[in-house]
């Protein structure tokens, strides 16, 4: 039987570097599965690849058709950002694992939706300032840098990823991001217990 395994931390932690890195090691054995969002294409992404970007009339439409899984909206600098786990046929757990980059909030809803035994959650911790020099290197690089939400997200995360919030939903197991190969091989040698 297949896991879900949902990979958490606060912003800039290294989380999509990560996540490509375990994804290219592990073959065909842990699947991707690709996130909705209403937020605007970011400079190095692709449609379908980073994330499914569509408009809130299509979120809207699909959460009427009660194919939305979890979602969560931020009311950013530059108006609300919806994102989004859908059931839209890519998830087959009898037959595979995932790998999926959450939010805390949206990992207890994954936990709530295919039950315990199905979702594992890796956080993925970094010091603050790495974070924060990390972000304004990421930003810098944009056409159109919004350092305004990228300080909204900065101090956001603060809350979303409180030690209380942590202790509450049972995630005890941290990965400390300070060397991309250590840190992936940690990861799968994590997931190699549930395998």
């Amino acid at each position: 039987m297949g896991k879900i395994y949902c990979l958490m931390g606060k912003s800039s932690s290294g989380k999509d570097t990560i996540y490509n890195e375990i994804l290219r090691r592990k073959d065909d054995r842990l699947n991707k599965i690709v996130l909705y969002t209403t937020r605007p294409i970011r400079d190095g992404e692709t449609d379908g690849v980073s994330y499914h970007f569509v408009t809130k009339e299509d979120f809207l439409k699909q959460k009427k058709e009660q194919k939305v899984i979890e979602y969560r909206s931020y009311e950013t600098m530059y108006g609300e950002w919806i994102y989004f786990t859908a059931d839209d046929g890519q998830f087959h757990l009898e037959e595979k694992d995932y790998l999926i980059i959450e939010t805390l909030e949206s990992y207890l809803s994954l936990y709530k939706y295919f039950g315990k035994d199905k979702v594992v959650p890796i956080y993925i911790e970094v010091d603050d300032g790495i974070r924060l020099q990390r972000a304004l290197n990421r930003e810098r690089a944009q056409d159109e840098p919004k350092y305004t939400e990228m300080c909204r997200r900065f101090l956001a995360d603060e809350q979303d990823f409180s030690e209380k919030k942590l202790k509450d939903a049972k995630v005890c197991r941290r990965f400390f991001n300070e060397d991309i190969k250590k840190t992936c091989d940690a990861i799968l040698s994590y997931i190699q217990t549930y395998q």
